[in-house]
């Protein structure tokens, strides 16, 4: 392990034991954001023209 790895939720020196996090809190506060779905990847709104894209076949 580095000694410049730092842990993603408060920015403490990373424990092997608990590894990118600095103890199992972090470790839990990061798995309680994912699972209440703060972590997402933005994307635009989608209008129901964009979901029936036509797909090059002949009817």
């Amino acid at each position: 392990m580095s000694k410049t790895e730092t842990c993603p939720i408060c920015a403490g020196p990373a424990d092997e034991k608990y590894r990118p996090f600095c103890s199992k809190r972090c470790s839990d506060l990061d798995l309680e954001r994912w699972l209440k779905g703060q972590y997402a990847i933005p994307a635009g709104p989608v209008t129901p023209d964009s979901e029936e894209e036509d797909d090059g076949s002949a009817e």
